[in-house]
């Protein structure tokens, strides 16, 4: 079995826990959706997946390593979203190819660059890597919550992790997506924003959704 298979079944299991899919029949549906059966009967044998009953659980090895991929693919997301306009599938696609190229010191600059994103663009956690828990003492992130975003300064949106596609549809409809400029006008009782021509004002927990970057 290649490296890379080992990956993408690793990185299925750890997917399909954070759905709540640990049981061996909802495993092995998904894993025969996704590759041979036997790939996951091999990590069984190396120690990196453990059969308990009906559950199918990482072993610790198996779960530092489904970690680190599972940051790298999704930092990669968020770090593609930004630079190219791509589907989802192109996403997708990009982001499984380039999570197998890059290195920890790699994947800790990218990280700091997007200022330590807590989510991919679909909403789904990011792993928090030791660069993340340097961040308050050490490092200075090139991108910050909009709330934590100075009042008058012109910033650039970086990304946007909302709780909901309906919430996402609502800020593009008001010219809030990647990319655009913005300025933050007034913090209390509303954060007011100024984008182009029009002012908005939003709650707190939106502009905690939105990270931005001086331009």
């Amino acid at each position: 079995m290649t490296e890379q298979g080992q990956d993408e079944i690793l990185e299925l299991l750890w997917t399909l826990r954070e759905e709540g899919k640990t049981r061996r029949d909802e495993v092995l549906r998904s894993t025969v959706e996704s590759g041979p059966e036997c790939l996951l009967e091999e990590l069984i044998g190396r120690g990196m997946v453990h059969a308990s009953g009906e559950e199918i659980l990482l072993t610790k090895d198996g779960e530092g390593r489904a970690r680190g991929i599972i940051r790298r693919h999704r930092l990669a997301e968020v770090l593609l979203q930004n630079l190219f306009e791509l589907d989802n599938v192109q996403l997708e696609n990009s982001a499984c190819q380039f999570e197998h190229i890059l290195s920890e010191p790699v994947v800790e600059s990218v990280c700091t660059f997007l200022g330590h994103p807590p989510a991919c663009p679909h909403g789904r956690p990011i792993p928090r890597g030791e660069c993340c828990d340097r961040i308050r003492t050490e490092i200075r992130p090139l991108v910050m919550r909009l709330t934590e975003a100075s009042l008058g300064a012109i910033v650039r949106i970086v990304f946007i992790t909302p709780r909901s596609k309906r919430r996402l549809e609502k800020l593009s409809s008001l010219g809030i997506v990647p990319g655009s400029r913005l300025r933050l006008l007034q913090r209390n009782p509303s954060f007011v924003l100024e984008i182009g021509q029009t002012t908005v004002a939003v709650d707190r927990d939106i502009t905690d959704e939105i990270y931005v970057k001086p331009t």
